[in-house]
């Protein structure tokens, strides 16, 4: 309790106040370039926290690693961007309700939400972090299988009303996945010459495509068609009843980001899609998801964020990076001198509580911010879309180009462009696409691992605990709404 205390108090120094404050403010403005992520930016920004000290560079970190993750659903709901991959999730609910002029509520909301769980999270960080890292070093290939198999059955449920559409789409995604050279074997597959595709399918591009590109195809098809313009309701924030309404899927959507986000590589972006599922799997409303449900915001962003914190577990109690970012924050550690592990809980509490603190006041600070200026944000949905949508096809050759300079992820977002525009025509949500290409790698390399673990022996499996409750929770999940049709039909 000292440390912890102890740790607080260095949020009292100004120059502390200051990092995070900036960190907080970067984080939002990236995380709502699409293409830009927090990733990319605290790789960009490290080299200038080397003079900093430990506690302001891993606090500044932080507080972007934050940030960013709101930051992306702000064009994810008034633009259908995603500005981050974890925000995809959130554009399914967000922008339907920006179109129908309630950006301002779905904003609010999402920043509450976000704070809600990233506090959760590193509430549970602070708890529970020693115990929590033992459970998360218990997940082998076997384990990350099972999980990734739950997360695709799912699919059928996902995005639109038709459960054949959704596994449609879902294989689709999927098979995507399969694009790139085969690590096992070294054979490359579905790559039809192009270099780029060797290490597979991107996913910015895609996200980029199927939302912002497919949504800008969609306007021009309507040029000369007489539109309703959004309301200055767009403006209105949240109101108290529609925290209370979200209550049950930002409670859920916390707890399961936390633990998604403790398992080493799976990240922001799965912990959002599964919980976007769950949100509408618990609610009383499913009909409304992908219509405009203001718990299809609340859940993923509570998610996503709660992430964060979670995947800082396993960076600091065994020097696993969580995610790409904190393999960044990681590596900052490193060069601060701070060799991350389980004796830093008892060598350098201090240390550990400062981050923290800063994480919890970053999480604070954007609460605030994001209430504070979602009306600002909201007015960009009252822009004129003969205005608006060159700035955004703009913006997303942007995003699909900068991570890796390459002219051929501009012109893979291009091409699911098309993809999402006539999916959207058909009645095809990009949900599940998007969950097929999450989990279809992670399902693929995680069962090869394990049958070579096995000896090629499918039983191995039975001696996994953990993995037959994941496969438990499978089979209960697709044959419970059957079975309880059957007894519910039976006099």
């Amino acid at each position: 309790m000292e440390a912890f205390v102890a740790g607080m108090g260095l949020l009292l120094d100004p120059k502390i106040l200051l990092v995070v404050f900036l960190g907080t403010v970067i984080g939002i403005i990236v995380g709502a370039l699409p293409g830009i992520s927090g990733s990319t930016t605290t790789a960009l920004l490290l080299p200038f926290t080397i003079t900093m000290g430990p506690v302001p560079a891993i606090a500044f970190l932080g507080a972007i690693y934050c940030a960013a993750n709101f930051g992306g659903s702000i064009t994810a709901i008034l633009v259908n961007s995603p500005g981050d991959p974890s925000a995809s999730a959130t554009a399914f609910d967000g922008y339907p309700m920006a179109q129908r002029g309630e950006a301002g509520r779905a904003l609010g909301m999402s920043a509450v939400a976000s704070a809600i769980g990233g506090i959760f999270s590193v509430i549970v960080l602070i708890v529970a972090a020693p115990l929590l890292a033992r459970v998360a070093y218990s997940f082998g290939p076997p384990e990350y299988f099972a999980l990734a198999v739950f997360g695709l059955s799912m699919v059928a449920m996902t995005g639109g009303d038709s459960p054949v559409k959704n596994l449609i789409a879902g294989a689709f995604g999927v098979l995507l996945a399969t694009v790139g050279q085969d690590l096992t074997t070294g054979v490359e597959r579905y790559t039809f010459g192009i270099h780029s595709f060797t290490d597979g399918i991107e996913f910015i591009p895609v996200l980029i495509g199927l939302f912002a590109l497919a949504e800008l195809f969609e306007q021009a098809a309507q040029l000369g068609q007489r539109t309703v313009a959004a309301k200055l309701g767009a403006v209105r924030l949240p109101s108290w009843q529609d925290i209370k309404d979200c209550t049950k899927a930002i409670s859920l959507s916390s707890v399961l980001g936390t633990f998604i986000g403790i398992l080493p590589a799976l990240g922001a972006t799965t912990a959002a899609m599964i919980a976007y599922v769950e949100t509408k799997r618990w609610s009383k409303n499913k009909a409304q998801f992908g219509k405009g449900a203001i718990e299809g915001v609340a859940g993923p962003e509570a998610a996503n964020n709660a992430a964060v914190g979670g995947a800082m577990v396993p960076t600091l109690a065994l020097g696993i990076p969580g995610s790409t970012t904190t393999a960044i924050i990681l590596a900052g550690l490193i060069v601060q001198g701070i060799r991350p592990g389980p004796h830093l809980f008892t060598e350098q509490p201090l240390l550990l509580y400062a981050v923290f603190s800063s994480m919890l006041l970053a999480n604070l600070l954007y609460l605030v911010l994001g209430l504070g200026f979602a009306k600002v944000f909201a007015r960009i949905s009252l822009i004129p879309a003969p205005l608006l949508w060159p700035a955004v096809f703009v913006l997303s050759v942007i995003g699909a180009y900068a991570p890796n300079q390459a002219m051929a992820e501009v012109w893979v977002a291009i091409a699911f462009g098309f993809v999402g525009f006539f999916m959207k025509r058909y009645g095809f949500s990009p949900a599940p696409l998007v969950i097929g290409l999450v989990l279809g790698r992670m399902v693929e390399e995680t069962l090869k691992q394990s049958l070579l673990i096995f000896d090629l022996s499918w039983g191995g499996f039975l001696n996994r605990p953990i993995a037959l409750a994941l496969f438990g929770l499978t089979a209960l999940f697709l044959l419970g709404p059957f079975l309880l049709q059957r007894l519910r039909a039976r006099p």
